[in-house]
């Protein structure tokens, strides 16, 4: 049986991360993008593809004759931008309803319209469904006629390098990230996207009590020069009390995570939420978000707030940064485990 993969989202947050681990645990046989970007992760056979995702482009220059000369059996597409006019088997993940669920962020009325088309034509063209929580799939079967049979949840894992380290391996941050040493730090990790919630982090955060006593570091390229974050910043006078990271390497992540002593993750809506349990399997004890599926992956190991709620954000941060038993030990469980989430794919790939 030959399995092929669009694998052009690779590189990205999220998804990316998803992708990567799944050609890592997986052989297969074709994957779709280009070599610069997937040598690093496998060695399967690549056919050039390198349309841009959400396009009338992708849809014109999809390799349809190229996939039908290498007779592949089963083709994976990892998000729901499927191609229009393949007619062969199908297996489609959908990771979440942001676009649908919060449609006041999306560029115009067209971008909701297309996204919600194209949910609808990968629920419909694909053989079978993946989505990585319950609560996703919950969405999909409240938006949309179909049977809840042909949808399969598959949880995401958390990579073997996320574990807890000795201090000394991670000294060096404080230097290189200009990190004051006598204060508590919390992080948060992601993009600037605004279901996020990263404007009412700042508000929380510039209302606590902590404040002199921490300090904020948000980690991501998102964060390397946004004037817009700065200005919110100034505004809240809280420009000497949160770092930006930039883009950082995946070891630094571990490393950040390791030496965080609070992650807060305020985000409005997450088909999965990785980093909750990153934050975890480093030891690092979590608040964030009681919505969509943050509950259910964060379990009793997290603390949860509203994120509308600027003032009990603000509460729950005080609240974790006074206890002195914050540090934690985090069992990955078998279902988190990349291994696991691979060997399911292959099932649900045959």
């Amino acid at each position: 049986m030959k399995i092929a993969m669009d694998a052009r989202m690779i590189k990205m947050s999220g998804i990316g991360t998803y992708i990567q681990n799944l050609v890592k645990e997986n052989d297969y046989d074709v994957l779709l993008g280009t070599e610069e970007k997937i040598k690093k992760y496998s060695t399967s056979k690549v056919i050039k593809y390198d349309s841009k995702i959400y396009g009338i482009k992708e849809q014109l220059k999809f390799p349809y004759r190229k996939l039908k000369k290498e007779k592949v059996d089963v083709l994976h597409v990892p998000h729901y931008n499927v191609p229009i006019f393949y007619r062969e088997k199908m297996v489609v993940t959908i990771h979440d309803l942001t676009h649908l669920i919060y449609p006041e962020f999306l560029p115009n009325k067209f971008a909701y319209f297309y996204a919600k088309f194209m949910i609808w034509l990968a629920l419909k063209k694909a053989t079978k469904v993946i989505t990585v929580s319950q609560n996703t799939k919950n969405d999909i079967l409240k938006m949309f006629k179909v049977n809840a049979d042909k949808i399969e949840v598959v949880y995401n894992g958390v990579g073997e390098e996320f574990i807890k380290k000795d201090r000394k391996e991670i000294e060096y941050l404080y230097d290189k990230f200009k990190i004051p040493r006598d204060k508590k730090i919390l992080m948060y990790v992601g993009n600037l996207k605004p279901h996020k919630n990263l404007e009412r982090l700042l508000e929380a955060y510039s209302q606590t009590k902590c404040k002199e006593d921490t300090r904020l570091i948000l980690v991501g390229k998102a964060f390397a020069n946004y004037k817009e974050l700065d200005e919110k910043e100034k505004i809240l006078k809280l420009e000497n009390n949160v770092i930006h990271t930039g883009m950082v390497s995946q070891e630094e992540l571990v490393d950040l995570y390791n030496l965080a002593d609070l992650f807060v993750f305020p985000s409005l809506y997450e088909g999965f939420g990785l980093p909750i349990l990153e934050a975890l399997a480093c030891g690092t004890p979590v608040i964030c978000s009681n919505t969509s599926s943050m509950p259910e992956i964060g379990g009793d190991n997290v603390e949860y707030f509203d994120p509308l709620n600027v003032r009990e954000m603000a509460e729950c941060i005080d609240i974790n940064t006074k206890n002195k038993n914050l540090k934690t030990n985090f069992i990955n469980i078998f279902k988190y485990d990349w291994k696991i989430n691979a060997n399911v794919h292959r099932r649900i790939y045959k």
